[in-house]
């Protein structure tokens, strides 16, 4: 099902047209930016952050939104880094944590995110952090801030699952002047990357890119279905907690009246908020963050018949550097005493990231499915699809194929 856009007095963007049409937004909010004024990010009837164009779109800008946009397509480099055919492009991978036991409890893992992220405001390499943070209104939704004390890094810690446009504002940070460490999904890099091509102010002012393994960006109708579960009015919550404070952590919700409620991760991930993923996820190769400097994700262990256990323990992130700024940033971090790490075996990931297997394989199958169907697809270039096709046997790829065809037969994209 194609997702509407309000009507305007100006022609329409022919890009966000496609991208609407086919259900490919990820919601970055980069488009609002190149369009500042005339498009903007709100959220639609389901829940997600999308965008909506009140005034015109440049066919200069229009060539622009093409270039970035997460939903018209991805180009990964196939530069000299070690090229691992699962797992991405990196430099080193490693499984540990922040040694300060206050980041690691809140950080939806071990906290090496919010321990690096520390480390680069205390040796003043960055001003500011550009990060996703709880609304203060809408108390489980996400809005975008700067922190430049290392005390608020914790505040802001743990995973939100809901959807975030960190870029919808970006032309406002980049004319502050200051310099920033970015945190974002994979799909908010890769558009940031693309970015820097034509506006060389990036680079110089966002000079880190952090981010995580991401499962896919639920709607906020996750997140009410969370509540409703916990017999919870939206106006009763105070605060709401998605992960973090322990490992995996608990969702939880606390009221006005001075009690919470709270859910397991395998209940409200696994239960709930898996369900309500958008569709460009579903067909994403990238949610490993394959174009940041630094991406985590969590180091589960697993169990007998290699799924990851989600009992309640002390934190432990993987983390890697992708790129060479970022293998360094992992290295001097340890070295000066913010993380603890210990090189990790990338033949067992597999195990302890089942989903993220499972997408890179079958990606090539629902995107075909889709163009079967005269469907808009993204363009993928540099992922090894076809090659990862291969690996997920001939029973995968049919099966996630048809998956794909009878979704879309049914409205169900």
């Amino acid at each position: 099902m194609s997702e509407r856009r309000p009507e305007v007095n100006a022609p329409s963007s022919p890009v966000l047209d496609r991208v609407l049409k086919g259900s490919l937004c990820s919601g970055c909010g980069a488009c609002a930016t190149i369009a500042h004024g005339s498009v903007s990010m709100s959220y639609s009837k389901d829940g997600f952050l999308r965008p909506v164009q009140s005034g015109p779109v440049s066919p200069e800008q229009d060539r622009r939104i093409r270039q970035v946009c997460p939903g018209v397509g991805l180009q990964l480099p196939l530069d000299d880094r070690p090229q691992h055919l699962l797992w991405g492009p990196f430099l080193s991978m490693y499984s540990g944590h922040a040694t300060d036991p206050n980041l690691r409890r809140l950080g939806s893992s071990g906290g090496v995110l919010s321990a690096v992220l520390t480390y680069l405001l205390d040796n003043g390499e960055i001003d500011q952090i550009l990060q996703v943070a709880a609304d203060p209104e809408l108390k489980f939704a996400n809005r975008t801030i700067t922190v430049a004390e290392c005390g608020d890094i914790a505040a802001a810690a743990g995973s939100r699952y809901a959807p975030s446009a960190p870029l919808a504002d970006l032309e406002h940070h980049l004319a502050s002047g200051q310099r920033f460490a970015f945190v974002g999904k994979p799909c908010d890099v890769a558009a940031l990357q693309a970015m820097k091509v034509g506006d060389a102010r990036i680079a110089e002012r966002i000079p880190y890119l952090l981010s995580f393994f991401c499962a896919g960006v639920p709607s906020l109708a996750g997140a009410r279905e969370i509540l409703a579960r916990m017999g919870v009015e939206e106006d009763e919550v105070t605060a709401f907690r998605y992960r973090g404070d322990g490992w995996p952590g608990m969702a939880r919700a606390d009221l006005r009246n001075g009690t919470h409620r709270e859910m397991s991760y395998a209940d409200s991930w696994g239960g709930i908020l898996s369900r309500h993923v958008q569709f460009r996820c579903k067909i994403c190769p990238d949610g490993i963050g394959s174009f940041a400097d630094v991406v985590c994700a969590d180091a589960w262990e697993a169990d007998e018949k290699g799924y990851p256990r989600f009992e309640e323990r002390d934190g432990v992130s993987l983390a890697v550097g992708r790129s060479v700024k970022g293998d360094v940033l992992l290295r001097r971090a340890v070295e000066s005493g913010y993380l603890e790490l210990s090189p990790f075996d990338p033949a067992g990931l597999s195990a302890i990231q089942p989903g993220q297997l499972s997408k890179r394989r079958f990606v090539l199958s629902r995107v075909l499915a889709l163009k079967l169907l005269w469907k808009p697809v993204p363009a993928y270039r540099g992922f090894h699809l076809l090659r990862n096709a291969m690996s997920g046997g001939l029973r995968g790829n049919v099966r996630n194929f048809l998956g794909t065809v009878r979704r879309a037969f049914l409205g169900r994209l």
